[in-house]
């Protein structure tokens, strides 16, 4: 992919999308845990529900946008309707007044990004060949994520020179979060170039051998992997600030956005199961860190690594879904691997915070690092096709 065509495809524009968008969102996620149990009183149980029933609400609907959007052939309406959505929940958190009123909006954010993350990686995946999808989707990863970078700075900046109110951020997220909206409906959707055939409703038994292991693979891994809010708690309860504890989620932030487009070019050349392995195991050792650390410096050093982890998996994950899939339901692809481990994900932070609450932080991350370990053993033995077409 030669620079020329990077700055004049729509890979530039929805990374410059999705830099808003996690402006926005990201304003807020190290906030979240904070505002919610220590404004609201919430319980560690009370957070890792509504983080998990948030991340399902956005996986599960994934596949259902993914599959509309390959039937009708349509991308745009999802991503702008998405981005509508997670924009209008912003400010509802900040009226919330106990926590049951924040997993409504919470809620309602996440069905925002389930509609519109299948479509839009679609799109993304329809715009490069099968041989640049790697370094498509980390290119887009690391825009998106320098946005949840920034966001968390801005939150304290917030709080250093104006010391105003938390609930005030989340009426500030609502901009960019509009600004990500309005630059979606700019976007000029190509007409299909080829005939597709009649779709037909995806069954379990109609998925190639490869996608179902490496499914199954992830899903055990997601059966433990809970929200990052529980890493920004443990911080917290080590003893980190609200302005370190931002700091931290930035550190980490700035590691998966430098380093996601060199992971999916990389994932290009050698399989992306070898990869997808490393990040797991980077994920084992960083959950086992967290388990015994105890000081400032263990925290930096650990988000940093989980950086990594998140640049080795996130984009090359879905590269390596639409790789294993039909090529003219790439959409679907990433619906189905969203859908399956967003039902996993609400168990994993489920158990992870009844285990904070009855047995304490370590062994919550225990929990966490035994899935990954399980999830490297599995997708290690499974025979995968490399870059399918």
């Amino acid at each position: 992919m030669n620079k020329k065509a990077f700055l004049n495809s729509i890979i530039l524009r929805l990374g410059i999308i999705s830099f808003f968008g996690d402006i926005s969102s990201e304003m807020l996620y190290p906030i979240n845990p904070i505002f919610i149990t220590s404004i609201l009183g919430a319980s560690m149980t009370s957070l890792g529900l509504i983080e998990g029933v948030a991340t399902a609400v956005a996986s599960i609907l994934k596949i259902y946008a993914g599959a509309w959007s390959d039937r009708i052939r349509k991308r745009k309406v999802f991503v702008v309707v998405g981005y509508l959505f997670a924009a209008v929940a912003k400010p509802l958190t900040g009226i919330a007044t106990q926590w049951s009123e924040v997993l409504f909006a919470r809620s309602f954010d996440r069905f925002g990004k389930g509609l519109r993350t299948a479509p839009r990686d679609a799109m993304l995946s329809e715009s490069v060949t099968a041989e640049e999808r790697g370094h498509a989707f980390g290119i887009h990863r690391g825009m998106d994520t320098a946005g949840a970078t920034l966001g968390p700075l801005i939150a304290i900046a917030y709080l250093a020179y104006y010391h105003g109110p938390l609930r005030m951020i989340y009426f500030l997220a609502f901009i960019p979060g509009l600004i990500s909206m309005g630059l979606a409906m700019t976007i000029s959707e190509p007409k299909p170039t080829t005939e597709i055939p009649k779709m037909t409703p995806w069954t379990w038994k109609g998925l190639s051998p490869a996608f179902k292991n490496y499914l199954l693979g992830w899903t055990l891994f997601s059966l433990t992997n809970s929200s990052d809010v529980f890493l920004l708690m443990k911080a917290r309860q080590g003893g980190a600030s609200v302005t370190i504890t931002i700091l931290l989620y930035c550190f980490y932030n700035l590691f998966y956005a430098v380093l996601s487009p060199y992971f999916g070019k990389w994932s290009d050349k050698i399989p992306r199961k070898k990869i997808m392995v490393f990040g797991l195991l980077l994920f084992a050792l960083v959950y086992l860190g967290f388990s015994f650390a105890t000081e400032l410096w263990q925290y930096w050093a650990l988000f940093a690594v989980y950086g990594v982890y998140m640049a080795a998996t996130d984009g090359v994950g879905t590269a390596l879904a639409v790789d294993l899939f039909d090529p003219h339901r790439k959409a679907t692809a990433v619906g189905i691997l969203g859908m399956t481990s967003g039902i996993a994900t609400i168990i994993a932070s489920t158990c992870a915070g009844l285990i904070w609450d009855h047995f304490g932080s370590t062994w919550t991350f225990v929990y966490g690092a035994s899935g990954a370990i399980l999830a490297m053993v599995v997708l290690s033995g499974v025979k995968i096709n490399h870059h399918a077409k």
